[in-house]
């Protein structure tokens, strides 16, 4: 029996239209433009000055803080500058754009295809591995993954969970990584368990992915029977941490806390093949798995895609935008980011582009709340979006402390659910903002 969590959630059509779309390796670029912020915490620092010679996979930037990530060249060739140059949203970041030449990797990485199963770091050296490999978490949020794996003093892990929700409509990267390289997952699952140094772990999956439900079964029961794979009710937002903690656990992660504070960890099924290609292939992170999809794209596209790849050009490779796309989101329609420069590159945590039509991005006409609750039935955090959206309007700032806007996911489940279309996130993510900055400039006790 699928296991869930027990507040709120919606069931918006899932349109996995690529799920069988298998992966493909993208076509080597020009020109890679690798933006130094593409991760949580502070932006990396470069280490290449313009007219140097890199490889794939070499350090081209180093984490600059407690919270940030080294980045490696995804490409071969000569540094053509270090400059700045605008992200998805046209905020300015410094990026290192690399003019390609060939692809010429280190000597050090294990280009093979054979699974290395055999663990031999110990639990703090696979930690710096992964540090020096820059692996970050491929669920959205970026977070550096060594520091995640490895909690504050006071605090035990007792699990480590791995997310295959993928509970977002259209997104099927993980999916993909999920039927094409079951093994290497698990395995990276074992190394993150050694290094937590927990004895148990669960993966979850939401139960419309029988085939991988069922591979991953296979595998683990013959060969990793200390990783149990747990059936998930295809809800969204199935694939929040907070709620997968809870689907799979019966724990419920507090007010402002975070899961290590109720004793587990989570990591995405990409940085589960991330860590294994780090710690047994001596591969940095530098590509990931792109869904491409749309329905009006005639064709659906999985690509291995390497970090520094242009909007554009990603375009151009499924032969051009479709004629009535109009818009073109990085992520999935419920949490995913507009994207308004097509010059900008992907990052590591690029995970999908969907491209959307007029009619499936048009808004309807806002008018009065009619007091119907919807929004409050369908918040998985138990908050009143519609009371949190008036005193946002209100500006009343106090009172939305006291109503917990600060627990907010932003997983869009109200504006989703309201017949009244008012852009209820839209307030509330603003208002959340500034009371998480004055949370946070308070003197702790």
């Amino acid at each position: 029996m699928s296991k869930t969590f027990s507040l709120g959630g919606i069931h918006p059509h899932d349109n996995k239209i690529s799920a069988t779309a298998s992966i493909e390796n993208f076509p080597l670029v020009d020109t890679a433009y690798i933006s130094m912020s593409q991760h949580l915490g502070a932006p990396a620092e470069p280490v290449v000055a313009k007219g140097d010679t890199v490889k794939v996979g070499q350090l081209i930037a180093k984490s600059s803080g407690f919270i940030s990530a080294n980045i490696h060249s995804s490409v071969s060739g000569v540094v053509s500058s270090v400059e700045l140059l605008p992200d998805l949203s046209g905020t300015m970041v410094q990026h290192i754009v690399i003019k390609v030449e060939g692809d010429v990797w280190m000597d050090n990485i294990d280009r093979s295809e054979e699974i290395v199963s055999e663990i031999k770091l110990s639990g703090p050296e696979i930690i710096a591995k992964i540090a020096e490999c820059g692996v970050v978490g491929l669920g959205g949020a970026a977070f550096p993954t060594n520091i995640k794996l490895s909690p504050p003093a006071g605090k035990t892990a007792e699990y480590l969970i791995i997310n295959g929700a993928e509970c977002e409509p259209y997104l099927t990267s993980d999916y993909r990584i999920m039927v094409e390289s079951p093994e290497q997952i698990l395995i990276g699952t074992k190394i993150m368990m050694k290094a937590l140094n927990v004895k148990s772990a669960y993966f979850g999956v939401e139960d419309n992915k029988p085939k991988a439900i069922k591979l991953l079964k296979k595998i683990a029961g013959k060969s990793y029977q200390d990783i149990k794979i747990v059936s998930l009710t295809k809800r969204y937002p199935q694939g929040g941490e907070k709620q997968m903690i809870e689907a799979i656990t019966g724990r419920q992660v507090p007010s402002m806390g975070l899961p290590i504070d109720v004793g587990v960890v989570v990591q995405n099924v990409g940085t589960a093949l991330a860590v294994y290609e780090a710690v047994q292939k001596n591969k940095p992170l530098f590509d990931g798995i792109v869904t491409i999809t749309g329905k009006c794209m005639k064709e659906q596209r999985n690509f291995r895609l390497r970090v520094g790849t242009t909007f554009d050009i990603m375009m151009y490779a499924i032969g051009g935008l479709p004629k009535d796309a109009v818009k073109l989101i990085s992520g999935g329609p419920m949490m995913g980011k507009a994207v308004c420069r097509m010059d900008a590159a992907s990052v590591k945590s690029t995970s999908a582009l969907l491209l959307l039509t007029e009619e499936e991005t048009k808004r309807g006409v806002e008018s009065n709340c009619i007091r119907c609750a919807k929004c409050v039935d369908a918040c998985p955090m138990g908050l009143e979006p519609y009371l949190l959206n008036r005193l946002s309007r209100a500006g009343r700032i106090e009172d939305l402390e006291e109503h917990m806007v600060h627990d907010c996911i932003e997983c869009g489940c109200c504006i989703y659910t309201c017949p009244s279309n008012i852009p209820l996130l839209d307030t509330i993510r603003l208002s959340k903002a500034q009371v998480i900055k004055i949370i946070r400039s308070r003197p702790k006790k």
